[in-house]
């Protein structure tokens, strides 16, 4: 959207909305599948959720959040890159207090930035061994829909900034969704979601440093 010349004051709105388009439809499919897991959404969405609404009514000084969310992307990136090639580890439930704090820190990034979280919440969830690649993903695309409407109730005036094709892009994005996590949650190898998510993330990071 930046590169596509969008207002600032355009952009967060815009990206939360589309989160829940897609999020949805993602949780749906990987849901269907079998791979949600409630036990592991809940501890962090309990204390995300009043946070990214928290988050939703800040606004920050564009190039700083920029900055932080960039640096904290590649991080993330690079440690996921690391993992290539070993083994799959045995996963563990993760620990309750861990989760609240983690899900209030995630909650807030996604209320100031509109990302949803889980592009934070994934990699935590695969670098901590507390999830499969298949389930992150389904719970990855739940945190992003609770964060998400919460980041807009925070904020619900920014509603007004949306641009007037937003519900074609919703459209283009729901069709995306509905392929996107059919692959996902049936077809592609948790190897290539690592390095799908790798990639993203540094697509994404160095967008926002540059």
């Amino acid at each position: 959207m930046a590169l596509a010349g969008l207002a600032p004051a355009a952009m967060r709105p815009s990206a939360l909305v589309l989160n829940l388009v897609v999020a949805a439809i993602s949780a749906f499919r990987f849901a269907r599948a079998g791979w949600f897991r409630w036990s592991l959404l809940w501890p962090f969405a309990v204390t995300s959720i009043p946070f990214a609404w928290l988050g939703g009514s800040i606004t920050l000084p564009e190039a700083l959040y920029k900055r932080i969310l960039g640096l904290v992307l590649l991080f993330a990136a690079y440690r996921l890159w690391r993992v290539f090639g070993k083994a799959e580890e045995v996963v563990h439930p993760p620990p309750i207090v861990a989760a609240l704090v983690w899900g209030a820190a995630i909650g807030m990034l996604s209320g100031l930035t509109g990302v949803g979280g889980g592009i934070f919440l994934s990699p935590l969830l695969l670098l901590a061994h507390w999830a499969e690649p298949k389930s992150t993903a389904a719970v990855s695309a739940a945190f992003i829909w609770v964060n998400s409407f919460a980041g807009l109730l925070g904020n619900p005036s920014s509603l007004a900034a949306l641009p007037s094709g937003i519900a074609l892009w919703a459209a283009a994005a729901a069709v995306g969704g509905i392929v996107g996590a059919g692959l996902g949650s049936q077809r592609l190898p948790s190897l290539v979601l690592r390095r799908l998510l790798a990639v993203v993330l540094v697509v994404a990071g160095v967008k926002l440093l540059v």
